[in-house]
């Protein structure tokens, strides 16, 4: 995939395009993994002044390397402050202080409910997940939520195998009717697309396609039938700044890692 002169892979352009949807005056809670290169990337490039939220307590987080987990050293030794973790979960995230709650997933559904728990049955699964750690109270209590996630039939799929956190339910007014007052998932962005919520529906719409996507690869890749707003735009190419600034927060994050391991090691 390329824009003609700067090469770039898929996972690249949903990484930079999901950077793109943070803004300077945003509290992003940043989930480890895709969201946290996405959150970064937008801190190194257009918005300097993001305040970045890790569970373990950190806030205004700056790391150099991306962290292996929310317990990494990186994120307080960067950080503006630490404090305890009811009190970044009643006073911030509860409180209403938290403007983007930034997921991912292992299994999506189209109405944006999320599944970090078990593949298959509860009792029997096929995988046991991480779990949902504090994304299920990210989820309702931010005032809105990204999602982002590699397109496969094995992760968007009709029927999540087990509720972890909550997005739009059934669609529609179903937040509205459990009480749940915050927006829920308002971007999802893929390796091939960006989605938004219908506005009544709340079901997932292609509004964007990433350059040289096809919506047939878009439908290949998605366990439900796609729909695609009446104009599908394409996705802007990365720029060379932006390719810049996550390769090297990769390259950094891998020499980390590697000096890391050696250590213990030795």
């Amino acid at each position: 995939m390329s824009d003609g002169e700067l090469g770039f892979t898929s996972n690249e352009m949903m990484t930079i395009a999901a950077s793109r949807a943070l803004k300077n005056d945003d509290v992003c809670f940043v989930g480890i993994g895709a969201p946290s290169a996405a959150c970064n990337v937008a801190r190194l490039t257009h918005a300097p002044d993001i305040t970045l939220i890790y569970e373990s307590g950190t806030i205004g987080t700056a790391p150099q390397v991306l962290p292996l987990s929310i317990g990494d050293g990186e994120l307080c030794d960067t950080a503006v402050t630490t404090v305890s973790v009811p009190e970044m979960f009643r006073y911030w995230l509860q409180g209403g202080r938290i403007s983007i709650g930034f997921l991912g997933a292992a299994q999506l559904d189209k109405f944006g409910n999320i599944n970090t728990t078990v593949i298959g049955d509860y009792l029997h699964p096929k995988t046991r997940l991480p779990g949902g750690g504090g994304a299920p109270e990210i989820a309702t209590s931010s005032k809105e939520i990204y999602i982002t996630m590699a397109q496969s039939k094995r992760g968007m799929v009709e029927t999540i195998d087990f509720y972890t956190s909550f997005g739009h339910g059934e669609g529609g007014d179903h937040r509205k009717r459990l009480g749940i007052d915050t927006a829920g998932p308002t971007l999802l962005i893929t390796d091939l697309a960006i989605w938004k919520p219908d506005p009544v529906t709340k079901e997932f719409t292609v509004v964007s396609l990433h350059p040289g996507v096809s919506r047939a690869e878009v439908q290949a890749t998605c366990g439900w039938t796609v729909k695609f707003s009446d104009t599908v735009e394409e996705t802007p190419a990365p720029t060379a700044l932006e390719l810049k600034t996550l390769r090297d927060l990769q390259a950094r994050t891998k020499a980390a890692h590697a000096a890391t391991g050696k250590e213990k090691a030795a």
